[in-house]
């Protein structure tokens, strides 16, 4: 075992020896149509038990890509089209210009999403590039919306009056180094970071620890490290997967 597994184990045992549960929660982006890449997902998911949240692109998913989910997955949707709207310079976002516009393009895209992929669907918003303009947030609810899910510790739990959040914070992919597994060293210091800040009180003890996948860009080295990191959560103590409905509390 490396330093990296070793610190990670210690994080776990800090919070088992406090009496304390560790939760965590899985999100996958950009899910569209079927493909082997998303069928070695769902496979992986419902092989280890896991409750999945698989964030789809209203615009590009296909029905058939929704077959092989198991019963503990569930369906947010991810934008409308996943689109760059953001100026030139600007960091990548589907979302620009007047409100009405995509608030507007996100309604049109979740009751095309929902015509394919039923009860599956939760009413939460996982922008894509975890990226949505502030004044966005106050007419999300109104639009139908419940939950937000982005990038990062929140800072409050309600993004919005009636929007509870619940973010993500361990990425498997290193976008800006190559587009493949960003390594077993930095993803488990960013998981152990953030266990460490709850437990600390440097951030929301509430919110579930998210990781963050995206299938169609997986190499062996990322799916070789989530088979090893949810053996090795099998038989950790104190530690529990949420799945999407219970931890944004859709019943």
């Amino acid at each position: 075992m490396n330093a990296a597994w070793r610190s990670f184990g210690d994080e776990l045992a800090r919070w088992r020896d406090a009496g304390r549960e560790v939760q965590f929660w899985w999100r996958d982006d950009d899910a569209t149509r079927p493909a082997p890449a998303l069928s070695r997902l769902l496979a992986l998911a419902q092989r280890a038990g896991i409750p999945l949240a698989l964030a789809v692109i209203p615009e590009q998913a296909q029905a058939q890509a929704f077959a092989e989910l198991g019963p503990k997955d569930a369906i947010l949707q991810h934008g409308s089209d996943h689109v760059n709207r953001a100026p030139a310079g600007d960091k990548k976002c589907e979302f620009s210009g007047a409100p009405a516009e995509s608030i507007a393009r996100l309604a049109a895209a979740r009751a095309s999403l929902a015509g394919i992929a039923g009860g599956r669907l939760l009413q939460v918003l996982a922008p894509p590039w975890n990226r949505l303009p502030d004044d966005l947030l106050p007419q999300l609810a109104g639009a139908g919306f419940r939950g937000l899910s982005r990038y990062g510790a929140r800072r409050t739990a309600l993004a919005a009056p009636g929007l509870l959040q619940v973010n993500t914070h361990v990425d498997l992919i290193a976008w800006r180094d190559g587009r493949g597994f960003a390594g077993e060293a930095q993803v488990l210091a960013a998981a152990t970071a953030h266990l460490a800040a709850k437990r600390e009180g440097r951030a929301d003890a509430a919110e579930a620890t998210g990781w963050l996948s995206h299938h169609a860009v997986h190499d062996e080295a990322a799916w070789d490290f989530l088979e090893r990191l949810f053996e090795t959560l099998r038989a950790a103590q104190g530690v529990r997967w949420l799945g999407a409905e219970e931890i944004f509390h859709i019943p």
